[in-house]
């Protein structure tokens, strides 16, 4: 974004120029009847091309020349396009008061669009006759003149008409989105993005003319040069703010970070100096901390894509678009060359398609933030190993379906089982072949289960199987059948062939039982497993003794 204006015409090449006109300009502000009356026509210097481009903020004349005759018949319109917050005065053939023109305020002609300043040409013009015109510039941006037809005029407002509400529209609806995703998820970089796409929709609309519609703003500060230059310097410094938030500089790029941090602080200066002062020099200093900002920030993007940061990948597709066409504007406004006539709209597109390309990558950043959390989510609620639910997933699940259990009077019954021996397996073969044989044997007991039983590594070798809606004669057919899973047929792991075996015990909720007494009988009966042998199960009885040791 430049801080010296916004392209906010139609192309000339859109509308048809009645004349070629030959464009000159005197570099001193003489009384106006004399200049208009011939007498220092020597005095102007003539310039290429067809476009006025004013560097200084004094008043200066300049003078339109046609080559041919302009019939009056064509109901010709003089047009100055691009004007921005620019006023004229114009002097046409025939007419002895000049013609005030500007985007916003009083001299405001509410019959045009903002596309530029129109002033009747009533009598036509005959050829070699010319158009003086008397230019107060708050702006350095080109303003290429043309004469056309009402028609002409009326059909290429048209068509600027739609791009900027297209502009304008799109920078708008994206600043709402980025506001309800703000408030939704509570994700900052959204509300900085959100600032950012309506400073740039109000520096658009202020430098465009379009606050003409805002009779209020219009009337007040509609014409104050320092209100477009106002939210350039707030977009340029919450853009920065996001940008350091989006690519995560902080902790990737802290140098970068620092510079960065730098430019938002002259920037918030220039707001401030912007709020008592219309001088140029702001926009000469802002201009240039901007071009340092966005060369560290294309930077620090470059870096972030060697990195394989996914956020400076879509920086970069959404800035070079951008980046490329304010090269040539900026070359445009600085009298390097002409930029082309489409130019004028596909700069500030390039904004609208930043701002969504920007919007796509902050959705993918949070996509990959779900990601890894559901990742974090799922390591926290499964058992790296086996793949069954880890102990807080299941003790969680249990307290659960005990309560679920007491209100809706279901029964609910566990298994809670180990393997025999596991401790000499460990010893004699080497955790390795441990490991193996806990993965096999949960594997073969977890299939022999329903799809809605729920079975979680308690610790070790334990394993704790909840079996909702069951009584306790059918679950300890369940352990059973988890039993015979594995003693089936011997374990094959790493070379080595194991007998396994489990021992296990069952017990059923009583009405008003604890998750923790339920838990503590079931263990009894893993206990009363062991003591008898091993190899078995075991049912408990609504009420047992307490665990005094451990198998």
């Amino acid at each position: 974004m430049s801080f010296a204006a916004e392209p906010a015409s139609a192309p000339a090449a859109a509308s048809s120029n009645l004349a070629t006109l030959t464009i000159a300009r005197l570099d001193a502000d003489l009384v106006a009847m004399a200049v208009v009356t011939g007498e220092h026509d020597r005095d102007f210097v003539t310039i290429g091309g067809s476009r006025i481009h004013e560097f200084q903020h004094e008043p200066r004349w300049w003078r339109v020349t046609v080559d041919r005759r302009v019939e009056a018949v064509d109901v010709p319109q003089l047009v100055v396009q691009t004007p921005h917050q620019n006023r004229i005065e114009v002097w046409s053939p025939g007419r002895m008061l000049p013609v005030l023109r500007s985007l916003v305020g009083p001299d405001a002609d509410p019959r045009f669009s903002t596309r530029g300043l129109v002033v009747s040409l009533p009598e036509g013009v005959d050829a070699g006759e010319s158009i003086y015109l008397r230019v107060h510039s708050h702006s350095a941006v080109p303003m290429p003149v043309t004469i056309e037809s009402l028609g002409n005029v009326h059909r290429a407002d048209l068509v600027h008409v739609a791009w900027r509400t297209v502009l304008l529209a799109g920078l708008t609806l994206l600043a709402i989105l980025a506001l309800g995703f703000w408030i939704g998820i509570g994700e900052r970089s959204y509300a900085y993005l959100m600032l950012t796409l309506l400073a740039q929709a109000g520096f658009f609309a202020a430098s465009g003319g379009e606050f003409q519609m805002l009779p209020g703003i219009a009337e007040n500060v509609g014409g104050d040069p320092r209100l477009p230059r106002l939210f350039a310097l707030i977009a340029a410094l919450s853009s920065l703010v996001f940008l350091v938030h989006y690519l995560d500089l902080r902790m990737r790029q802290a140098t970068l970070t620092r510079v960065l941090t730098a430019c938002g602080l002259v920037f918030g200066l220039l707001t401030l100096a912007t709020l008592v002062s219309a001088t140029r020099w702001i926009a000469v200093t802002a201009n240039l901390v901007l071009m340092l900002a966005t060369a560290v920030v294309l930077v620090a993007a470059v870096l972030g894509c060697l990195q394989r940061h996914r956020p400076a990948y879509f920086l970069l597709l959404s800035w070079l678009p951008m980046m490329a066409l304010l090269l040539v504007r900026t070359g445009e406004v600085l009298g390097i060359w002409a930029g082309p006539s489409w130019l004028i709209h596909a700069f500030p597109a390039t904004f609208v398609l930043s701002g969504l390309v920007i919007m796509i990558g902050l959705s993918d950043t949070l996509q990959q933030l779900r990601r890894d959390r559901d990742h974090a989510s799922r390591l926290a609620t499964f058992d790296g190993l086996t793949g069954a639910m880890s102990r807080p997933a299941i003790e969680a699940r249990l307290l659960a379906c005990v309560e679920e259990s007491h209100h809706s009077g279901l029964p609910l019954s566990v298994v809670f089982f180990d393997i025999d021996k596991f401790k000499r397996i460990n010893d004699d073969y080497g955790h390795g072949v441990g490991d193996g044989c806990l993965k096999i044997i949960v594997l073969r007991t977890r299939n022999r289960l329903r799809t809605y039983d729920l079975f979680g590594r308690w610790g070790g070798d334990e394993v704790l199987v909840l079996l909702p809606d069951t009584r306790l004669e059918e679950a300890i057919g369940v352990a059973e059948n988890l039993r015979s899973a594995v003693n089936c047929r011997p374990l094959s792991i790493n070379g080595h062939v194991l007998d396994a075996s489990l021992s296990l015990g069952v017990a059923e909720l009583a009405p008003g039982e604890s998750a923790s007494e339920l838990l503590e009988r079931a263990d009894a009966a893993l206990y009363a497993s062991k003591s008898a042998g091993r190899d078995r199960v075991s049912g408990g009885s609504p009420v047992l003794p307490k665990r005094v040791a451990s198998a």
